[in-house]
C-alpha cells in the first residue's frame, strides 16, 4: 500500500506541475488556417511563453501572438485552467478554435489606417516583407487602439479573420508569444 501510495503522490505531483507549466509558462498550440501563410502553414504547431499572459506584458510590434477570439466576454483564471490541453485531454473537452495565431500590429494609443494598399500606424506606412501579398482592404476610418488592447492581423491578409473583423484585442485575451515551432 505505501508503493501504491507513493506512486500516486509521484504521478499527482507531476501532473499538477505539467498543468501548471502549461498554464503559465509554456504551451503548445496549433495553427488552424492559412491566416499566417507564408510566415506559418496549416497544422503548425507553434511554442507559446505564456509568460505575457501571466504577468500581463504588451507584446511588441510584429510578434506573433496567440489570441482568445471571443473579445466580448471576460476572461479569468478558471478560464485558463479549464482550456489547458492536460486538462482537456482529462475531461475529454477540446476548444482550440477559441484562440487564433496573429501578429501584432498596434498598441494602445496608436492610430491605424489602412490606405493605398496597405497599413499606416501613426501617419506612417509599415515595412512588412512577412505578408503574402497586397491587402486588399481599404476601410475609410482610422482604428485608435485603446489603453490595454493590441490590433493584431493575419500575414495573409486577403485570407485572414483578425482584428479587422472582431475588433482590438484586450491584452488578457492575449495568450502568449510565439516562441518557436515544431518543425
Amino acid at each position: 500500500m505505501k508503493v501504491i501510495w507513493s506512486w500516486t503522490k509521484t504521478i499527482g505531483f507531476s501532473l499538477a506541475l505539467a498543468v501548471f507549466i502549461n498554464i503559465f509558462v509554456l504551451q503548445t498550440y496549433k495553427v488552424d488556417g492559412h491566416s499566417m501563410d507564408p510566415t506559418l502553414q496549416d497544422q503548425e504547431r507553434i511554442f507559446v511563453s505564456k509568460l505575457s499572459h501571466t504577468f500581463a506584458y504588451l507584446p511588441e510590434y510584429g510578434d506573433i501572438v496567440v489570441i482568445d477570439k471571443r473579445v466580448d466576454r471576460t476572461r479569468s483564471l478558471l478560464d485558463d485552467f479549464s482550456e489547458n490541453p492536460l486538462v482537456q485531454l482529462l475531461t475529454g473537452s477540446e476548444d482550440e478554435e477559441s484562440f487564433w495565431v496573429k501578429r501584432v500590429i498596434g498598441k494602445p494609443g496608436d492610430i491605424l489606417e489602412f490606405k493605398k494598399n496597405m497599413v499606416f500606424r501613426n501617419d506612417q506606412p509599415l515595412n512588412e516583407p512577412y505578408i503574402k501579398e497586397m491587402m486588399l482592404y481599404q476601410p475609410d476610418k482610422k482604428i485608435v487602439v485603446p489603453e490595454n488592447h493590441v490590433f493584431v492581423m493575419g500575414d495573409n491578409r486577403n485570407n485572414s479573420k483578425d482584428s479587422r473583423a472582431i475588433g482590438v484585442i484586450p491584452l488578457n485575451h492575449v495568450m502568449g508569444k510565439k516562441m518557436f515551432s515544431s518543425d
